[in-house]
């Protein structure tokens, strides 16, 4: 039978050990838990953001947990709930639904814990920030190049994701400012997923023969557009527009026949959202609108992205 003189003997064994074990060097000691409530882990977007994310928290000495929602706004609301449960000290969403989260997000703040938006807009509420682009003037922009790049008249449909709201928005900004000479022939609903969209377009096509152009609002939404148009043999008969670089979007820009891609920075995006969430955990106050700004990739700068996916 260990005697207490023994137990508290091992006790400071234990302890001191423990202490030593803090004190080595290269032992990190996470000061902070941060969670990310993700999309979808498909897109190269929201696996950059991720990594934006990952390295800016193991530079704070933070550990970060990701949870991926394949897409289902109902598991994000309850990631939400989980991560308030387990207490961490602060929560980034990238939102499917924008407005269903925010019961979520109230709990959140209810139990002190701080909320960053990533991307997807939020309606006013408790969150600490705001983190993303414009997407609004980022697709009046593009349908500005659009109009410069396309003969006026000319027949354009959109591969969207219905489901997602930033993705709305990027279709209403890039409609709106359009030449009205542009006929938007009809909005296909690729559900922000690359095989869905691929057949969203083909059908697309299909009901709307001599059509000019196709308009993107996501990576999904461009991938299946380029399949779309590689499948169809329409390379030379329609021009692509849409939003996020990947490997096939430059392929297709050398080809000719992708026109302007709008390329975030979405691991600009993982980064700030982390240190957002690390002042505000600090005690102080960050802006309410952190921007990332955007370019309209093209032929004549796309070989400065080329080495982002090599």
């Amino acid at each position: 039978m260990t005697s207490p003189h023994t137990r508290r003997t091992l006790s400071a064994i234990v302890v001191s050990g423990a202490l030593a074990l803090m004190a080595l060097p290269g032992i990190a000691q996470a000061s902070k838990t941060f969670a990310l409530v993700q999309t979808n882990q498909q897109a190269l977007f929201f696996n950059e953001i991720n990594r934006g994310a990952e390295e800016t928290a193991k530079a704070l000495g933070a550990e970060l947990l990701i949870f991926n929602a394949n897409n289902v706004a109902s598991d994000q609301n309850s990631a939400v709930e989980t991560y308030i449960q387990e207490g961490v000290d602060g929560i980034a969403v990238v939102a499917i639904d924008v407005n269903g989260i925010m019961s979520a997000v109230e709990q959140a703040d209810a139990a002190g814990i701080p909320v960053v938006a990533i991307d997807a807009v939020l309606p006013e509420g408790p969150q600490k920030a705001q983190i993303g682009v414009d997407n609004a003037k980022a697709g009046a922009t593009l349908a500005k190049y659009y109009d410069d790049t396309v003969e006026a008249g000319s027949r354009l449909g959109v591969v969207g994701a219905l489901n997602a709201y930033i993705q709305n928005v990027r279709r209403d900004g890039f409609v709106n400012a359009l030449d009205a000479s542009v006929e938007v022939v009809d909005t296909v609903d690729g559900q922000n997923v690359q095989d869905l969209a691929l057949t969203a377009a083909e059908n697309l096509m299909i009901a709307n023969p001599g059509l000019d152009a196709i308009y993107a609002t996501g990576e999904p939404a461009l991938m299946g557009a380029i399949a779309a148009v590689a499948s169809q043999s329409k390379q030379d008969d329609i021009a692509l527009y849409g939003w996020d670089l990947t490997q096939q979007a430059i392929d297709g820009i050398d080809q000719g026949y992708v026109k302007g891609v709008i390329q975030q920075d979405p691991a600009a995006m993982g980064a700030a959202a982390i240190e957002a969430l690390n002042t505000v955990t600090d005690g102080s106050e960050v802006e309410p609108q952190i921007a990332v700004p955007v370019t309209i990739v093209t032929q004549q700068n796309v070989d400065a992205f080329r080495e982002l996916f090599r």
